[in-house]
Protein backbone atom coordinates (compact mmCIF):
# COMPACT_ATOMS: atom_id res chain seq x y z
CA UNK A 1 0.00 0.00 0.00
CA UNK A 2 1.41 3.42 -0.64
CA UNK A 3 2.35 5.89 1.76
CA UNK A 4 0.54 8.69 0.16
CA UNK A 5 -2.44 9.19 2.12
CA UNK A 6 -3.88 10.92 -0.86
CA UNK A 7 -3.66 7.33 -2.41
CA UNK A 8 -5.44 5.69 -0.22
CA UNK A 9 -8.57 7.90 -0.77
CA UNK A 10 -11.61 5.73 -1.90
CA UNK A 11 -11.54 7.96 -5.82
CA UNK A 12 -7.82 8.00 -5.63
CA UNK A 13 -6.72 6.78 -9.55
CA UNK A 14 -10.12 8.23 -10.86
CA UNK A 15 -9.65 11.29 -13.07
CA UNK A 16 -12.37 13.84 -13.81
CA UNK A 17 -12.42 16.87 -16.47
CA UNK A 18 -14.94 19.41 -15.75
CA UNK A 19 -16.24 22.36 -17.55
CA UNK A 20 -18.19 24.24 -14.86
CA UNK A 21 -18.81 27.29 -13.55
CA UNK A 22 -20.77 29.02 -11.19
CA UNK A 23 -21.94 26.24 -8.32
CA UNK A 24 -23.65 23.22 -9.41
CA UNK A 25 -21.65 21.16 -11.16
CA UNK A 26 -18.20 22.75 -9.04
CA UNK A 27 -19.88 21.48 -5.96
CA UNK A 28 -20.14 17.87 -7.35
CA UNK A 29 -16.57 17.85 -8.80
CA UNK A 30 -15.44 19.77 -5.31
CA UNK A 31 -16.58 16.58 -3.38
CA UNK A 32 -15.08 13.92 -5.65
CA UNK A 33 -11.86 15.62 -5.57
CA UNK A 34 -12.53 15.41 -1.39
CA UNK A 35 -12.62 11.62 -1.93
CA UNK A 36 -9.19 11.54 -3.60
CA UNK A 37 -10.10 12.31 -7.47
CA UNK A 38 -7.92 14.01 -9.64
CA UNK A 39 -9.90 16.92 -10.58
CA UNK A 40 -8.71 18.96 -13.85
CA UNK A 41 -11.33 22.31 -14.15
CA UNK A 42 -11.17 23.60 -17.28
CA UNK A 43 -11.28 27.67 -17.00
CA UNK A 44 -11.43 30.45 -19.65
CA UNK A 45 -8.12 32.14 -20.37
CA UNK A 46 -7.66 35.49 -18.40
CA UNK A 47 -11.10 35.28 -15.91
CA UNK A 48 -11.64 31.76 -15.34
CA UNK A 49 -15.18 30.97 -14.12
CA UNK A 50 -17.06 33.72 -13.37
CA UNK A 51 -17.49 32.82 -9.93
CA UNK A 52 -13.84 33.72 -9.28
CA UNK A 53 -15.33 37.41 -9.38
CA UNK A 54 -18.62 37.52 -7.48
CA UNK A 55 -17.41 38.67 -4.51
CA UNK A 56 -13.38 39.80 -3.01
CA UNK A 57 -14.30 38.67 0.69
CA UNK A 58 -12.22 35.55 1.35
CA UNK A 59 -8.63 37.76 1.17
CA UNK A 60 -9.53 38.74 -2.23
CA UNK A 61 -11.07 35.40 -3.23
CA UNK A 62 -15.19 35.15 -3.67
CA UNK A 63 -16.69 33.22 -0.76
CA UNK A 64 -18.30 31.08 -3.59
CA UNK A 65 -15.21 30.07 -5.49
CA UNK A 66 -13.17 28.98 -2.31
CA UNK A 67 -16.02 26.88 -1.00
CA UNK A 68 -16.46 25.33 -4.58
CA UNK A 69 -13.26 24.62 -5.76
CA UNK A 70 -10.47 23.04 -3.05
CA UNK A 71 -8.21 20.19 -4.09
CA UNK A 72 -8.53 20.93 -8.15
CA UNK A 73 -6.04 21.70 -10.56
CA UNK A 74 -7.09 24.85 -12.76
CA UNK A 75 -6.24 24.56 -16.92
CA UNK A 76 -7.00 27.51 -18.89
CA UNK A 77 -8.20 26.50 -22.75
CA UNK A 78 -10.12 28.44 -25.44
CA UNK A 79 -12.49 25.66 -26.81
CA UNK A 80 -12.71 27.39 -29.67
CA UNK A 81 -9.75 27.56 -30.88
CA UNK A 82 -9.06 23.96 -32.50
CA UNK A 83 -5.71 23.64 -30.80
CA UNK A 84 -7.77 24.36 -27.64
CA UNK A 85 -9.93 21.21 -28.45
CA UNK A 86 -6.70 19.22 -29.00
CA UNK A 87 -5.64 19.49 -26.17
CA UNK A 88 -9.31 18.65 -24.55
CA UNK A 89 -9.75 15.69 -26.54
CA UNK A 90 -6.60 14.42 -24.75
CA UNK A 91 -7.56 15.23 -21.27
CA UNK A 92 -11.00 13.49 -21.68
CA UNK A 93 -8.72 10.43 -23.34
CA UNK A 94 -7.87 9.33 -20.12
CA UNK A 95 -10.45 10.64 -18.01
CA UNK A 96 -13.15 8.58 -16.15
CA UNK A 97 -15.78 11.16 -15.54
CA UNK A 98 -16.53 14.43 -18.05
CA UNK A 99 -18.74 16.87 -16.09
CA UNK A 100 -20.15 20.34 -17.87
CA UNK A 101 -22.51 23.00 -17.09
CA UNK A 102 -22.29 25.31 -20.26
CA UNK A 103 -25.35 27.25 -21.02
CA UNK A 104 -27.97 25.37 -23.42
CA UNK A 105 -26.78 23.77 -26.32
CA UNK A 106 -23.31 24.47 -26.22
CA UNK A 107 -21.90 21.18 -25.15
CA UNK A 108 -23.52 19.50 -28.23
CA UNK A 109 -22.73 22.04 -30.45
CA UNK A 110 -19.14 21.37 -29.57
CA UNK A 111 -19.63 17.72 -29.86
CA UNK A 112 -19.06 17.60 -26.28
CA UNK A 113 -22.89 16.19 -25.61
CA UNK A 114 -23.45 12.55 -24.29
CA UNK A 115 -23.79 10.69 -26.81
CA UNK A 116 -21.24 11.86 -29.25
CA UNK A 117 -18.82 11.39 -26.12
CA UNK A 118 -19.90 8.07 -25.97
CA UNK A 119 -18.90 7.08 -29.29
CA UNK A 120 -15.92 8.75 -29.06
CA UNK A 121 -14.72 7.28 -25.44
CA UNK A 122 -16.70 4.55 -24.47
CA UNK A 123 -15.72 4.07 -20.89
CA UNK A 124 -15.91 7.84 -20.38
CA UNK A 125 -18.88 8.72 -18.01
CA UNK A 126 -20.62 12.16 -18.89
CA UNK A 127 -22.69 14.59 -16.75
CA UNK A 128 -24.90 17.36 -17.79
CA UNK A 129 -26.06 19.30 -15.34
CA UNK A 130 -29.15 22.15 -17.19
CA UNK A 131 -31.26 24.22 -15.80
CA UNK A 132 -34.66 22.55 -17.48
CA UNK A 133 -33.10 19.33 -19.08
CA UNK A 134 -31.49 19.03 -22.57
CA UNK A 135 -34.55 17.82 -23.55
CA UNK A 136 -38.61 19.30 -23.65
CA UNK A 137 -39.63 22.37 -24.00
CA UNK A 138 -37.67 24.73 -21.99
CA UNK A 139 -34.37 22.58 -22.90
CA UNK A 140 -32.50 26.11 -24.33
CA UNK A 141 -34.06 28.51 -21.44
CA UNK A 142 -30.95 29.45 -19.39
CA UNK A 143 -31.62 28.95 -15.07
CA UNK A 144 -30.35 30.06 -12.29
CA UNK A 145 -30.67 29.56 -8.59
CA UNK A 146 -33.34 32.40 -7.77
CA UNK A 147 -35.24 31.80 -11.01
CA UNK A 148 -35.83 27.96 -10.37
CA UNK A 149 -36.55 28.45 -6.55
CA UNK A 150 -39.37 30.41 -8.09
CA UNK A 151 -40.49 28.29 -10.58
CA UNK A 152 -40.46 25.27 -8.10
CA UNK A 153 -42.57 26.92 -5.75
CA UNK A 154 -40.22 27.31 -3.36
CA UNK A 155 -40.38 31.21 -2.69
CA UNK A 156 -43.69 31.18 -2.50
CA UNK A 157 -43.56 28.57 0.26
CA UNK A 158 -40.79 30.76 2.13
CA UNK A 159 -40.85 34.00 4.52
CA UNK A 160 -44.05 35.32 6.25
CA UNK A 161 -47.44 36.95 6.20
CA UNK A 162 -45.33 39.97 5.16
CA UNK A 163 -44.15 38.43 1.88
CA UNK A 164 -41.98 35.81 -0.07
CA UNK A 165 -38.28 35.12 0.31
CA UNK A 166 -35.56 33.26 -1.13
CA UNK A 167 -34.02 30.61 0.42
CA UNK A 168 -30.80 32.15 2.13
CA UNK A 169 -28.20 29.49 0.13
CA UNK A 170 -28.28 28.40 -3.23
CA UNK A 171 -30.17 25.53 -2.61
CA UNK A 172 -31.43 24.66 -6.39
CA UNK A 173 -27.70 24.44 -7.18
CA UNK A 174 -26.52 22.50 -4.55
CA UNK A 175 -29.67 19.87 -4.87
CA UNK A 176 -28.24 19.66 -8.66
CA UNK A 177 -24.68 19.37 -7.21
CA UNK A 178 -25.68 16.66 -4.71
CA UNK A 179 -27.48 14.74 -7.43
CA UNK A 180 -24.74 14.97 -10.01
CA UNK A 181 -22.00 13.96 -7.25
CA UNK A 182 -24.51 10.71 -6.11
CA UNK A 183 -25.41 10.02 -10.20
CA UNK A 184 -21.58 9.88 -10.49
CA UNK A 185 -20.85 7.83 -7.97
CA UNK A 186 -23.29 5.33 -8.76
CA UNK A 187 -21.96 5.41 -12.37
CA UNK A 188 -18.76 4.38 -11.28
CA UNK A 189 -19.85 2.02 -9.21
CA UNK A 190 -21.89 0.65 -12.32
CA UNK A 191 -18.72 1.09 -14.55
CA UNK A 192 -16.93 -0.79 -12.55
CA UNK A 193 -19.74 -3.73 -11.84
CA UNK A 194 -20.48 -4.07 -15.39
CA UNK A 195 -18.10 -2.46 -17.45
CA UNK A 196 -20.92 -0.13 -18.74
CA UNK A 197 -20.47 3.98 -18.71
CA UNK A 198 -23.27 5.62 -18.13
CA UNK A 199 -24.38 8.79 -18.90
CA UNK A 200 -25.78 10.95 -16.07
CA UNK A 201 -27.93 14.09 -16.22
CA UNK A 202 -29.36 16.36 -13.47
CA UNK A 203 -31.58 19.57 -14.00
CA UNK A 204 -31.52 22.06 -11.62
CA UNK A 205 -35.29 22.28 -11.73
CA UNK A 206 -35.85 18.11 -11.03
CA UNK A 207 -33.33 18.52 -8.28
CA UNK A 208 -35.35 21.27 -6.47
CA UNK A 209 -38.85 19.53 -7.52
CA UNK A 210 -37.80 16.81 -5.34
CA UNK A 211 -37.08 18.86 -2.31
CA UNK A 212 -40.58 20.74 -2.64
CA UNK A 213 -42.11 17.08 -3.15
CA UNK A 214 -43.90 17.36 0.67
CA UNK A 215 -45.67 20.28 0.47
CA UNK A 216 -46.57 19.04 -3.42
CA UNK A 217 -48.40 16.17 -1.85
CA UNK A 218 -49.96 18.80 0.46
CA UNK A 219 -50.76 20.97 -2.29
CA UNK A 220 -52.46 18.38 -4.27
CA UNK A 221 -54.49 16.66 -2.01
CA UNK A 222 -55.40 19.08 0.09
CA UNK A 223 -56.56 21.60 -1.92
CA UNK A 224 -54.34 24.79 -0.77
CA UNK A 225 -50.68 24.92 -0.21
CA UNK A 226 -48.66 25.25 3.29
CA UNK A 227 -49.36 29.36 4.28
CA UNK A 228 -45.62 31.22 4.93
CA UNK A 229 -45.37 30.89 8.49
CA UNK A 230 -41.74 32.40 9.29
CA UNK A 231 -40.02 29.73 11.38
CA UNK A 232 -43.02 28.23 12.42
CA UNK A 233 -44.24 24.70 10.59
CA UNK A 234 -46.83 24.83 8.51
CA UNK A 235 -48.34 21.35 10.06
CA UNK A 236 -47.03 20.96 13.32
CA UNK A 237 -47.60 23.54 15.83
CA UNK A 238 -46.04 24.07 18.43
CA UNK A 239 -43.20 24.34 16.09
CA UNK A 240 -41.16 28.03 16.07
CA UNK A 241 -39.30 30.14 17.26
CA UNK A 242 -40.57 32.19 20.34
CA UNK A 243 -38.66 36.53 21.97
CA UNK A 244 -37.40 35.62 25.27
CA UNK A 245 -37.19 38.70 27.72
CA UNK A 246 -33.49 39.48 27.25
CA UNK A 247 -34.51 39.69 22.98
CA UNK A 248 -32.74 36.46 21.56
CA UNK A 249 -35.09 33.99 20.00
CA UNK A 250 -35.53 29.85 20.75
CA UNK A 251 -37.30 27.89 18.81
CA UNK A 252 -38.86 25.07 20.06
CA UNK A 253 -40.23 21.79 18.01
CA UNK A 254 -43.12 19.24 19.89
CA UNK A 255 -43.40 15.83 17.88
CA UNK A 256 -45.05 13.70 20.11
CA UNK A 257 -47.86 13.78 23.20
CA UNK A 258 -45.22 12.93 25.64
CA UNK A 259 -43.75 15.80 24.34
CA UNK A 260 -46.63 17.91 24.85
CA UNK A 261 -47.74 16.51 28.04
CA UNK A 262 -43.83 17.72 29.56
CA UNK A 263 -44.42 21.20 27.53
CA UNK A 264 -47.45 21.90 29.20
CA UNK A 265 -46.95 20.35 33.24
CA UNK A 266 -43.25 21.35 33.43
CA UNK A 267 -42.67 24.44 31.45
CA UNK A 268 -46.05 26.19 30.44
CA UNK A 269 -46.85 25.18 34.29
CA UNK A 270 -50.62 24.67 32.66
CA UNK A 271 -51.33 20.72 33.21
CA UNK A 272 -54.92 21.65 32.30
CA UNK A 273 -53.73 22.20 28.08
CA UNK A 274 -52.88 18.85 28.29
CA UNK A 275 -56.20 17.65 27.84
CA UNK A 276 -57.18 21.07 26.59
CA UNK A 277 -59.70 20.41 23.31
CA UNK A 278 -58.58 23.31 21.66
CA UNK A 279 -55.13 21.18 21.84
CA UNK A 280 -55.94 17.67 21.78
CA UNK A 281 -54.53 16.13 18.56
CA UNK A 282 -51.73 17.54 16.26
CA UNK A 283 -53.77 18.74 13.83
CA UNK A 284 -55.72 20.38 16.60
CA UNK A 285 -52.45 22.37 17.59
CA UNK A 286 -52.14 23.55 14.29
CA UNK A 287 -55.82 24.98 13.77
CA UNK A 288 -55.62 26.93 16.90
CA UNK A 289 -52.25 27.85 16.50
CA UNK A 290 -52.59 31.27 17.27
CA UNK A 291 -54.44 30.79 20.94
CA UNK A 292 -51.25 28.18 21.62
CA UNK A 293 -48.73 31.39 20.54
CA UNK A 294 -49.93 33.24 22.92
CA UNK A 295 -49.47 31.25 25.82
CA UNK A 296 -45.85 30.30 24.49
CA UNK A 297 -45.14 33.93 23.95
CA UNK A 298 -46.03 34.64 27.55
CA UNK A 299 -43.57 31.92 29.25
CA UNK A 300 -41.07 32.75 27.07
CA UNK A 301 -41.07 36.72 27.81
CA UNK A 302 -40.36 35.46 31.62
CA UNK A 303 -37.11 33.49 30.60
CA UNK A 304 -33.88 34.47 29.22
CA UNK A 305 -32.98 32.19 26.09
CA UNK A 306 -30.41 30.36 28.28
CA UNK A 307 -33.01 29.53 31.03
CA UNK A 308 -35.57 28.40 28.33
CA UNK A 309 -33.55 26.33 26.76
CA UNK A 310 -31.86 24.39 29.93
CA UNK A 311 -35.86 23.80 30.86
CA UNK A 312 -36.63 22.61 27.62
CA UNK A 313 -33.71 20.51 27.64
CA UNK A 314 -34.60 19.08 31.10
CA UNK A 315 -37.66 18.18 29.97
CA UNK A 316 -37.07 16.61 26.86
CA UNK A 317 -38.29 19.07 24.31
CA UNK A 318 -36.33 19.76 21.56
CA UNK A 319 -35.06 23.55 21.19
CA UNK A 320 -32.48 25.91 19.62
CA UNK A 321 -31.15 29.17 19.54
CA UNK A 322 -31.43 31.04 16.47
CA UNK A 323 -28.12 31.57 15.57
CA UNK A 324 -26.48 34.21 13.31
CA UNK A 325 -23.51 33.06 11.41
CA UNK A 326 -21.17 34.63 13.21
CA UNK A 327 -22.54 32.59 16.02
CA UNK A 328 -22.67 29.08 13.78
CA UNK A 329 -18.54 29.66 12.93
CA UNK A 330 -18.23 29.42 16.87
CA UNK A 331 -20.22 26.82 17.39
CA UNK A 332 -19.01 24.25 20.07
CA UNK A 333 -19.76 20.92 18.04
CA UNK A 334 -17.63 22.00 15.32
CA UNK A 335 -14.94 22.34 17.27
CA UNK A 336 -15.25 19.43 20.07
CA UNK A 337 -15.17 17.17 16.79
CA UNK A 338 -12.53 19.12 14.74
CA UNK A 339 -14.74 19.79 11.67
CA UNK A 340 -11.91 22.17 10.45
CA UNK A 341 -9.08 21.92 8.56
CA UNK A 342 -6.91 24.77 6.59
CA UNK A 343 -7.03 25.29 2.97
CA UNK A 344 -4.61 26.86 0.92
CA UNK A 345 -6.18 29.99 -1.26
CA UNK A 346 -4.17 31.72 -3.99
CA UNK A 347 -1.56 34.22 -2.62
CA UNK A 348 -0.88 31.40 -0.08
CA UNK A 349 -3.04 32.31 2.77
CA UNK A 350 -4.71 29.54 4.61
CA UNK A 351 -8.44 29.71 5.61
CA UNK A 352 -10.75 27.08 7.81
CA UNK A 353 -12.73 25.02 5.78
CA UNK A 354 -15.22 22.29 7.10
CA UNK A 355 -14.42 18.59 6.58
CA UNK A 356 -17.17 17.15 4.33
CA UNK A 357 -20.47 15.93 6.30
CA UNK A 358 -20.07 12.05 5.13
CA UNK A 359 -17.38 10.28 7.04
CA UNK A 360 -15.98 6.99 6.08
CA UNK A 361 -14.41 5.19 9.09
CA UNK A 362 -10.25 5.33 8.37
CA UNK A 363 -10.75 8.09 5.71
CA UNK A 364 -9.51 11.60 6.19
CA UNK A 365 -10.61 13.67 3.09
CA UNK A 366 -8.28 15.64 1.11
CA UNK A 367 -8.69 19.17 1.66
CA UNK A 368 -6.98 20.70 -1.22
CA UNK A 369 -5.74 24.21 -2.09
CA UNK A 370 -8.16 26.01 -3.83
CA UNK A 371 -6.22 26.83 -7.58
CA UNK A 372 -5.18 30.40 -8.78
CA UNK A 373 -6.92 30.49 -12.57
CA UNK A 374 -4.70 28.87 -14.60
CA UNK A 375 -2.53 27.80 -12.20
CA UNK A 376 -1.40 24.15 -13.48
CA UNK A 377 -1.97 24.52 -17.17
CA UNK A 378 1.89 24.31 -17.91
CA UNK A 379 1.80 20.92 -15.62
CA UNK A 380 -0.80 19.52 -17.43
CA UNK A 381 0.31 20.12 -20.89
CA UNK A 382 3.61 18.76 -19.99
CA UNK A 383 2.17 15.81 -18.76
CA UNK A 384 0.61 15.43 -22.25
CA UNK A 385 4.00 15.72 -23.36
CA UNK A 386 4.44 18.97 -25.01
CA UNK A 387 7.55 21.41 -24.86
CA UNK A 388 8.14 24.11 -23.05
CA UNK A 389 8.23 25.84 -26.54
CA UNK A 390 4.99 24.53 -27.48
CA UNK A 391 3.25 25.63 -24.15
CA UNK A 392 5.07 29.15 -24.69
CA UNK A 393 3.44 29.35 -28.33
CA UNK A 394 -0.01 28.66 -26.63
CA UNK A 395 -0.06 30.91 -24.27
CA UNK A 396 1.25 33.53 -26.60
CA UNK A 397 -1.69 32.48 -29.45
CA UNK A 398 -4.31 33.07 -26.02
CA UNK A 399 -5.26 29.29 -26.29
CA UNK A 400 -4.09 28.76 -22.72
Amino acid sequence: MSDDPAARLPLAGITVVSIEQAVAAPFATRQLADLGARVVKVERPGGGDFARRYDTTVHGESSYFVWLNRGKESVTLDLKAGAGRAILEELLAGADVFVQNLAPGAAARMGLGAADLAARFPDLIACTVSGYGTDGPWADRKAYDLLVQCQTGLVSLTGNEHGAARVGVSIADIAAGMYAYSGILTALFTRAATGVARAVEVSLFEALAEWVSQPAYYTRHGGTQPPRIGTQHATIAPYGAYPAADGRDVLLTVQNEREWAALCERFLKRPDLVADPRFGTPSDRVANRAELDVVLAARFAELDAAEAMDLLDRIGVANAGVNTVADFLAHPVLEARGRWRDVGIPGGTAVPALLPPADLAGVEARMGDVPAVGEHTAAVLAALGREPAEIDALRAENVI
